[in-house]
Order: structure tokens, then sequence, then C-alpha cells
């Protein structure tokens, strides 16, 4: 069915024409609407009494006067909703009182019976008048707008169906909802079908795309239900979350792809405020590595606790400003006079030391490193001069400006590490271990280090890679069909750092539970899925996007460790463990570092390798997987190697003690 031509013209007009056009519509309707009421109630001969027509013809002409006053012509038709109605009836009773004012002056009783049938009428008229112009209207959108279904007949998919209905890109066609109570019946016009149903319907309804309205649905439901949705490889969107809804950050109609937390199902735990208060409220507080993904958030968080001073450190001018600029705005508080920018890169011992002074920084916390595992890899030499000896002067720069604490972000790379990232990694836990262990007799700064795996969006992470791949066409590019990871929000490892780090002892490694690792491979087909393709693969050699296994890095591993034994410790926070690993003493540790060091002056990589493979690190260049049997014992282990009480070494990684650990919690 096509829409009259005359009514695309009428679109077209001008506003003030349009209102003009109403305000005449409207005289006639109510002056049918009189005289219908008069046939009804009385007779023709009534009708044409010049007393009746003494009380009629005055109020059709002042009908457009009493709707102007109540604001009906200011109403856009396509926007009507219940409030409008209202105010129509609100008209049609002054039209109605004035006859009966009209009548009182003029004596004329019989036109008071006459006033309830008119009212019903008039409304019915100018009421259906506007339905049918906004139902044309919608109608004609609908052509150019996709069909889809929402899945989630709750306030929050009611707020969405009134929001797209009204007008954009979407028409929606259904409501689905998995509460039995609600099947079958009609919410916002629209029937609402059990989840079962969502395959035939797509087909039948010829529906483009699935809104996801569940915002305060828990994870693990919502990766119950996008894993069902991967199924019918119809592109899925969802609209914010709870937080930001009811913030003002964001709007129910604000649709987007599916959060890749979701498909992880990972519950969040809520910070704890006096953890996350504790060596920030009211205290100088400084970040290194600022505007990188973990660095941002951490200040982000932090400036919510409200320090006396953030000291912001980043060697990347445009990441700098970036935060800078962002933090001195409204997203995450007010920093005007508060932060305090400081391009330099963690190489100036000197310039760090004399800023730690002059900002009398209390509380450090050390994010900045090269962390792309194949860039350090095929460019060690300055991978180890930055991530090692940019560390060592900052711990050192730290200690002389009496830093009360001091938190160093690790990464799970550094357990039995494959790469020469991971080494340096896991050569600055022991730096930060070694002066940790003077504590407080010679060292009045409390270090401690926190270790955790992947985060969600950080730069270079897959899932935002993924995305582009999609959405050129593919192929999506996977290193390995059983390459798994473990994830976390960047939000919730930056709050997980600040409370580890505010539980600390000095020396403490601090592992962050990951939840179970994910499965990259699975995780590019969900993604595919739920952008509306299909994996191309031999048994569908009609799919959309092709997955293509590339093959290991160098220095990569099938799957990632967080902890080098197996005697992981609970903390008072769920998600967050504790151990004490083996480390060398700083009179060992020290000419070991020399020795790194001239080989880095010298660039001498072979003799950088050897020193790698001699230090406490378990560093096993080359070996791509970790659970494949016993690991081997590191080539040379130092006769005067220090180990916390009940510290053992041993095989079974994270995954072997993960259940275990979390028992104990």
């Amino acid at each position: 069915m096509a829409v009259p031509c005359w009514f695309k013209s009428l679109v077209r007009l001008p506003r003030r024409f349009k209102r003009w056009l109403l305000r005449l519509t409207d005289m006639l309707l109510v002056a049918l609407a009189m005289v219908m009421a008069v046939l009804l109630v009385g007779d023709s001969q009534t009708l044409w009494d010049g007393r009746t027509l003494a009380v009629m013809v005055p109020m059709v002409l002042v009908t457009p006067l009493f709707f102007e006053v109540l604001g009906i012509y200011r109403v856009v038709l396509r926007y009507m909703n219940r409030r409008v109605i209202k105010t129509m009836m609100a008209g049609v009773a002054f039209v109605a009182a004035g006859m009966i004012l009209l009548d009182m002056i003029m004596g004329q009783p019989f036109v008071l019976r006459v006033v309830p049938v008119f009212a019903i009428l008039a409304l019915l008229g100018i009421g259906s008048l506007r339905l049918v112009l906004h139902e044309l209207y919608q109608f004609s959108c609908r052509t150019q707008r996709k069909p889809v279904i929402i899945y989630g007949a709750g306030a929050a998919g009611c707020e969405l169906a009134r929001a797209l209905q009204q007008g954009g890109h979407y028409w929606p066609r259904a409501f689905v909802d998995d509460w039995r109570g609600l099947q079958g019946s009609l919410v916002e016009g629209l029937r609402v079908y059990p989840p079962d149903d969502l395959g035939g319907l797509v087909d039948r309804l010829g529906v483009e795309l699935v809104l996801l309205a569940i915002p305060s649905a828990p994870r693990c439901r919502r990766r119950e239900i996008l894993e069902d949705l991967a199924e019918l490889t119809i592109p899925v969107q969802t609209i914010p979350g709870t937080k930001d809804l009811v913030s003002g950050r964001a709007f129910v109609n604000e649709t987007r792809d599916v959060a890749v937390e979701d498909l992880l199902g990972r519950e969040p735990v809520p910070p704890f405020p006096d953890l996350m208060a504790q060596d920030i409220r009211g205290k100088s507080v400084m970040v290194t590595g600022a505007g990188g993904s973990i660095g941002a958030e951490l200040c982000r968080q932090i400036l919510l606790q409200k320090p006396r001073r953030l000291v912001l450190v980043d060697s990347c001018e445009f990441a700098l400003y970036s935060i800078e600029q962002e933090l001195l705005g409204d997203r995450a508080g007010d920093g005007r006079g508060v932060c305090h920018a400081a391009l330099m890169s963690i190489q100036q011992h000197e310039c760090l030391e004399a800023l730690m002074r002059r900002e009398s920084v209390q509380t450090l916390y050390h994010a900045a490193a090269y962390k792309h595992v194949p860039l350090v890899e095929s460019n060690l030499i300055e991978g180890i001069r930055n991530n090692v000896f940019g560390t060592l002067g900052l711990v050192k720069a730290a200690v002389a400006a009496d830093v009360g604490s001091f938190v160093m972000v690790s990464t799970d790379k550094a357990v039995r590490p494959t790469n020469v990232m991971g080494a340096t990694k896991r050569l600055t836990e022991l730096i930060c271990q070694a002066f940790a262990s003077r504590y407080p007799r010679d060292v009045k700064t409390r270090l401690c280090m926190v270790r955790f795996g992947n985060v969600l969006g950080s730069s270079g992470s897959v899932v935002p890679r993924f995305r582009e791949q999609i959405a050129r066409g593919g192929p999506v590019e996977v290193t390995h069909v059983e390459i798994t990871r473990y994830f976390m929000t960047i939000p919730e490892a930056a709050q997980l750092v600040i409370q580890a780090g505010a539980m600390g002892e000095a020396g403490e490694v601090f592992v962050l539970d990951m939840g179970e690792p994910v499965r990259i491979a699975e995780l590019a087909k969900s993604m595919i899925r739920l952008s509306g393709l299909e994996v191309k693969s031999t048994e569908n050699p009609s799919g959309d996007i092709e997955i293509r296994y590339t093959g290991l890095r160098p220095g990569e591993k099938l799957y990632e460790e967080l902890i080098i034994g197996d005697c992981a410790h609970p903390t008072p926070h769920p998600r967050i463990l504790t151990t004490r690993e083996r480390y060398w003493s700083w009179e060992r540790l020290e000419p070991f570092l020399e020795s790194l060091n001239s080989a880095v002056e010298s660039r001498n990589e072979e003799k950088v390798i050897t020193l790698l493979r001699q230090a406490p690190l378990d560093y096993r260049p080359g070996l791509s997987t970790t659970f494949a049997g016993t690991p081997p014992a590191s080539e040379s282990l130092p006769e005067n190697a220090a180990s916390a009480s009940g510290a053992q070494e041993g095989n079974e990684g994270w995954q072997g003690i993960s259940h275990a650990a979390r028992a104990r919690l």
C-alpha cells in the first residue's frame, strides 16, 4: 500500500500553512459534531432555530482560539503521545463549557442536552484526524526503516519501542521476552513472543536486527541470550547499561554493538570504597604511562577519589594531552587545579626524582612499559632499556623521594615468559621485590606488584582488531585455533590495581582473578555471528567471513598463566589473590643488572638473551605452549635466592590453583 501523493505534498508544506489547515479542519469538525449532536438529540427544525445557531456559530469560530491557548497547534503530529490526547480533551471541554455559558445567556435549554453528545463526537473527530495523519506519516517512513525485534519487554524495552516508533532508522515489529506472563500480550501495540519463536519471526517479519533491551540483566544471563542469538546469524545491538542510563551519560535509543564483556559473562565486583580511597584521598598521586589504556583509566578512577594532586607522566605528547583534557573536563570529575601533566620518559631518572620531590608524591602507580610482544621481540634492546632500566631508575627515584607506596602494573606474560616483553616484566618484578626486601629498615617506600591478563579495548587488543576486520569483510586473523586468553574490562582492572595496592605489604605480588580463559577462535566466531554474518569454512563455503589462522607470533604462548607457583592466598577482596615468589636479593641482583646494562649499551643481543636465561625468570624463548607438561627449571638458580615462607615452585599455574584458591575465599 503506497502513501497518497497528496499526503506527501502536505508533509512538505511549511509548518505555518499546516497549522492553518489544522485550524480550519478543526472548525469544520466542531461544526459537524454540533450538527450531528443536534440531529441525534432533536430534529432538523431545531438545527435551524435562530437561538441554536447563535450558540453554535460563535463557538465554532472561537474553537481555534481555545486550542491555541492550550498549545494544541504547537504539537508536532509525528511525536503524538497520551499527553496530546489529554490536551485535546481539555480543548473540547472548553468549547462545551462555552456552549453551556451561551446557552444560559440565550435561554436555550435544548442546547444543554446536546453538549454531552457533541463533546464525544468532537473528540472522536479531532483525535481521529490527528491519529490518521500520525499513522500516515509513520507508514511513509517505514519503507526507509529497518524492521527490528526488541528482546525484552520491560521498562527499557517499552521506552525503546516508544522512541523508535517516533522515527529514526528502526521500525519495531515485535517484542521477545522469556517471562511467560507477558507472552501473547500487547505492549506498546506490539505483540510479545517467547524466545523460541525468534527464528520464525525473523523470517516472517523480515527482521534485519535484534535490539537487546535488558540493561539490568546480569552478564551471565546476557551471555546465555547472546549465545542463542548467535545461532540465528542476525545482527544484534544493545542499549546502554543501567548505570549509563541512570547517570544520563546515554539514552535508551542510543543502540550500540554488543559489548564483548557480555560475551564473556563475567560479573564485575563493586569496588570497596575504603580500599579505593586509602592511598589516594587527600594525597599527591603520580601515574606513569598516564596516556595508555590502563594508565588513563587509573587517572579517571584516582580523580574520583579526590586526590590533593594528580601528576600525569607520559612520553607521548598526544596521549598525555588527550587524558589531561579529558580529566580537566566533566567526564571523570573536575580536575582543574588538581592535574599536572609532565611530558617525560621514565628513563629520565633525575627529572622524575625532582618531579616527585616538587609535587611531594605519596603514591605512585607505574603503568609505563612497552607491551606489544612482537615489537619488543624484534626491538629487545629498547624493550629492556625502557621496561627494565626505566623501572629501575623509577624505583630508585621513588625511594630517594620517600614515596610512601609504589604499585607496579605487571602482566601474565611475566609468568614463565617465552618472549622478551614477558621477561622484562618479570625482571622488573624482581627489582621491586629486591627493594621491598629492605623495607622498612633501609627503604621507606612500600613496593608491590599487580599482575593480570588482557584488558578489553586496550591498544592492540584483539577485539577492536576483529571488529575492523569484520567491517571490511574479513578475513578475521587468529594466530592459533587453540589459543586462549584471560580478559577483563579496563575499569575493573584499574579499580583492582588501586585496591590491591592499598592492601599490599612490601614485596607482595597481587594476582587478579580473571575468570575463565576465553578461546580466541570462539570469540571471533561469536563476533561474526552477532554481526549478522556467517563464518566461512569448509563446512560452510557460502559463508561471509573467513577465519584465517596465521600461526603463533614470535614469543607468543598458546595459554597464559598468572601465578608462578601454587601458593596463592586469598585477600579481603574476592577477586584479588596474593603470592610471594622467589627473587634475588639486591646484593645479587645489582651486579646482574650491571652486566645486563653493559650488554644493552653494547647492543649485544646474544649476550642479553644469555643473561635473561641465567636470571630466575624461567625464561624459555621459543616455547609457545605452557601447559604441555612440567615446565623446565630455570637454567641457573641463585644459591641465595630468597622465597617467602611456604612458597613453592610448581607447574600448575593459575588454572591449576584457581578453584582451590577460590574455595579458600
